[in-house]
């Protein structure tokens, strides 16, 4: 029940899956194995006059027929959702009593532009639309602040699960979601803990996220079919698809999870993290960041590269990215017995960028993988990129033998995290 460094082996007990290909592990899985894309035009606000009008959209149920919900309402319900599937799959925690500490990965939430635009129509005493009627409608809105205080989703749903201690809430960029298993791995390593709930969400698909994104040139402006517009590793791609959902996973020792007969979906093997400081958004040409978190996840799981049998990239579809991680893959796997190295596929190309909750939902993907040993497909592959020498699973799902999956998160600003998944024993 130990791993090579001593420390307890950690199991994955339960999964949970919100995505724009459907609600529930069952319904993601099935779309993303057919190849089906979950990329449509903007429908929740506006798009008139902005570069892209496409986006990974998930309308909740609450959401028919009305006004949608604002990013902080949206990551709360879609965490709990996925939380919710992943505990009942468990078998743990049952009336709200989880045995272990909550690990949520979320986006900065804010005030948003209708919330801003309601106050400033009210007046209150001063002109319309001014910066002081915009105060002075805001004052004593103490539920809107509640909702948008960052750690205040984390603690809700600490309520609602009955975690242990007091939740923690963090944000690494579009390496949030693995950051967040990573804490609860380690801290069942450490024997802090016996079992532990992470979570990835995001709920980003509004006006002002996608303007600043498409202000750094990011988003892909493939609007006129958005099902064919995320083109990861593909020569004609052109940036990433913003997108929303969440996964939890729940994690037990190895130890614990037999001593109560659960059964375990797969084990979390290894994890290695890397920040390079080079810039904001870019990360560093040299690509030391990236090859290093993927070496240190590696050895973490006391593996060698030839090991690895799949990757699960963090592809993205923008230019830079994909270039980047093909040199880390080329630098990492350069000895591996296939001259391409581990066949490496995006399922960015169906459910598009899930930013905050990416690395969540794809190691969430990495573990049915090995299940069913069948990889996922990159889809809309029409013309390689001669600089992108990989086996990306072109288009069709692909049966293969897969005991151990790496799964990439490379952030803005150079945070990256890598996560090595294996087979349950």
């Amino acid at each position: 029940m130990r791993d090579h460094l001593g420390r307890p082996i950690v199991a994955v007990t339960g999964i949970g899956l919100v995505t724009p290909l459907g609600f529930g592990v069952a319904e993601s899985w099935a779309g993303l194995l057919a190849g089906r894309s979950g990329i449509s035009r903007i429908t929740r606000f506006p798009t008139e006059h902005l570069r892209t009008t496409i986006a990974g959209q998930v309308t909740l149920p609450e959401e028919v027929g009305r006004d949608p919900l604002t990013s902080p309402d949206r990551v709360e319900r879609m965490a709990a959702l996925a939380a919710e599937e992943a505990v009942a799959a468990s078998g743990i925690g049952a009336k709200a009593n989880f045995p272990g500490p909550l690990f949520l990965g979320m986006p900065p939430v804010e005030v948003e532009w209708p919330h801003r635009i309601a106050f400033a129509r009210q007046g209150n005493g001063e002109a319309p639309g001014s910066y002081k009627a915009l105060i002075a409608a805001a004052t004593g809105q103490q539920a809107l602040f509640e909702s948008c205080l960052f750690g205040g989703v984390g603690e809700r749903l600490a309520e609602r699960f009955g975690t242990r201690g007091a939740p923690i809430s963090l944000t690494t960029a579009c390496a949030t979601g693995a950051s967040s298993i990573q804490l609860g791995v380690e801290a069942i390593q450490r024997g802090e803990a016996e079992a532990a709930l992470c979570i990835g969400a995001e709920g980003s698909v509004q006006p002002e996220a996608l303007i600043r994104f498409s202000l750094l040139s990011a988003l892909s402006a493939r609007n006129d079919d958005p099902t064919k517009a995320s083109r990861p590793f593909e020569k004609a791609r052109d940036g990433f698809v913003m997108s929303e959902g969440a996964a939890a996973l729940v994690l037990e020792s190895l130890e614990s999870a037999r001593a109560r007969g659960a059964k375990v979906l797969g084990l979390i093997l290894g994890a290695g993290e890397k920040a390079d400081s080079f810039h904001r958004t870019r990360s560093n040409p040299d690509g030391g960041a990236i090859i290093g978190a993927m070496r240190a996840a590696i050895a973490d799981a006391g593996l060698e590269p030839g090991q690895i049998d799949y990757v699960n990239a963090h592809g993205t579809g923008t230019p830079e990215n994909d270039k980047m991680e093909t040199f880390g893959m080329r630098a990492v796997f350069g000895e591996h017995p296939n001259p391409l190295g581990p066949p490496i596929s995006s399922n960015k190309s169906m459910i598009g960028h899930t930013l905050s909750a990416a690395g969540a939902v794809e190691a969430a993907f990495s573990l049915l993988t090995i299940r069913d040993q069948r990889l996922p497909p990159t889809i809309n592959h029409e013309v390689p990129d001669p600089a992108i020498p990989l086996d990306v699973v072109p288009n069709v799902a692909r049966d293969a033998k897969v005991e151990r999956v790496l799964s990439n998160s490379f952030g803005f600003g150079g945070q990256n995290v890598c996560l090595v998944l294996g087979a349950a024993p």
